[in-house]
């Protein structure tokens, strides 16, 4: 019986076996619902961090197992000594408060049926009655968990990553994997997802064995690395449980742009306007970006923003997501990024032991890091580089100054997507600088410098560029609470 390479885990075997038992529970109940092929939506490029990764790379809807080689790629004499992979959990369910806020407008539609036979003003059946009788088969025990359709997501960026850079991807370096997993279950399956694709690319035709029988296991846990956030008091107190950190997000709702949705919608369901509210539009549009994303179905919650104004009502639901990840994730605060450091140090820490053993002619030790986490994971990490920052910050009143942003969610950080570090060593450098190069891909295509917009920098170039970050940000103070007497530091 073939068996599964041994991986570099370091994780205790209570642990694993407890893991192992929750991904076999939760395979049993995500494989009820298999998801259809896909359909296209008009609203699909506004869902923000509810985006399918397809969206963002179309070509993969043809296929989705073949890699794309961006043409940027080092190649030649340059050879790819390590990858460094932070990846978002693939397509998962609504959280159990998406799950309530949707019942509660479902009930509202039921509610305004029963009131009036499930006839719309004209006699007619109309959206309102037809979705209240749209099957609800959302329940609370789903809870964010990975879908079906996000270990697809899992296994297919496995096998093109396998086949973009087979020489890190080999069997013999199979056994040297590292892998670091959010504790989320949805992180920890697809981790799980990811390392099924592998066996898929080493034995093709061979089904992967189940986690808890491979000799290597679940990823190794670590929230301090992926789930930073809930480790920074700083955050915590002035962010996230701050009541007037979104104050931009919940000026947004009542402002004009989402009253005249809520207006719309109100008369399109033939429900009260004072039943209704910004988040209840909010969870009835992510329905349809669930419903799209997890069974390839354009349900009739799409239709409540299709029919009239669609790309219009699109944008604006795209930019109250944009808000709130903007000022909790992004630029808002400077705490978000920095908060990350920790994350960042890391990277680079396994990019300096790669080059040490390269330049000590030692084999690499961990030629692939594989670290699973969330949307929230990513942001914060990019704005510390510097990426997707726009001259102006993202405010409850700019919305059309802000049409044409960097800072959109859905571009990216959709599900399953993923920031890769490549570190080449280059035989035919002229000098011993030019012998480590390092290149960043962003959802498999490769992302310029944010600081000169070259695709490719120099392994010590890049380290100086960022040597504040890599030197001086010290989590321990960035996250200590401020005396009382200072005041946050809002831009």
């Amino acid at each position: 019986m073939l068996r599964a390479p041994r991986c570099l885990l370091r994780i205790s075997v209570a642990p694993a076996a407890a893991l192992a038992a929750a991904l076999l529970s939760s395979f049993a109940r995500c494989s009820l619902l298999e998801p259809r092929d896909p359909v296209a939506s008009s609203l699909s490029p506004y869902f923000g961090t509810k985006t399918r990764y397809e969206d963002v790379n179309p070509g993969l809807l043809s296929g989705p197992e073949a890699p794309w080689r961006d043409p940027e790629l080092l190649e030649g004499t340059c050879t790819p000594v390590q990858l460094v992979a932070l990846i978002r959990h693939g397509t998962r369910y609504p959280t159990a408060k998406q799950i309530r806020k949707l019942k509660q407008l479902h009930g509202l539609l039921q509610a305004r049926g029963s009131r009036e036979g499930g006839a719309g003003s004209t006699g007619s059946r109309d959206l309102g009655a037809a979705l209240a009788d749209w099957p609800l088969w959302y329940a609370d025990w789903m809870d964010g968990q990975l879908v079906e359709k996000g270990r697809q997501d899992m296994r297919q960026l496995a096998l093109r990553l396998a086949s973009l850079f087979p020489a890190l991807f080999s069997l013999e370096n199979y056994g040297r994997l590292r892998l670091i997993t959010s504790s989320k279950h949805r992180c920890v399956d697809s981790g799980a997802a990811f390392l099924q694709g592998l066996w898929q690319h080493y034995y093709p035709g061979l089904p992967p064995p189940d986690v808890a029988d491979m000799e290597c296991g679940p990823p190794r846990v670590n929230d301090k690395l992926m789930r930073f956030f809930d480790h920074c008091e700083k955050f915590l107190t002035e962010v996230e449980r701050n009541a007037t950190a979104l104050y931009h997000v919940e000026a947004f709702k009542t402002g004009p742009e989402m009253q005249n949705i809520l207006k719309k919608v109100s008369a399109t369901l033939e429900v009260p306007v004072n039943d209704l509210n910004a988040d209840l539009i909010q969870v009835a549009f992510f329905t349809c970006s669930f419903d799209l994303a997890i069974k390839g179905i354009k349900s009739p919650w799409c239709d409540v923003f299709d029919i009239d104004d669609a790309k219009k009502k699109g944008e604006v639901l795209e930019y109250l997501n944009d808000l709130k990840q903007y000022w909790k994730r992004g630029y808002g605060y400077t705490i978000n990024s920095r908060s990350s450091c920790t994350l960042f140090q890391d990277i680079f820490q396994h990019l300096d032991k790669a080059v040490e053993q390269k330049q000590r002619s030692q084999p690499v030790s961990s030629p692939v890091i594989l670290q699973f986490g969330h949307a929230e994971t990513l942001l914060p990490l990019l704005s510390l580089m510097g990426y997707f920052k726009d001259k102006e910050p993202l405010t409850a009143y700019n919305y059309k100054e802000q049409m044409h942003r960097k800072f959109r969610s859905g571009h990216i950080v959709p599900y399953a997507s993923n920031l890769i570090f490549v570190l080449y060593y280059c035989e035919n450098a002229k000098t011993p600088k030019e012998q480590f190069r390092v290149q960043m891909l962003l959802n498999e295509k490769v992302l310029p410098l944010a600081y000169s917009q070259e695709t490719v920098s120099f392994y010590d170039d890049l380290k100086n560029h960022y040597k504040d970050i890599l030197q001086s940000c010290q989590t321990s103070e960035e996250c200590e609470l401020a005396k009382a007497n200072s005041t946050s530091d809002e831009l």
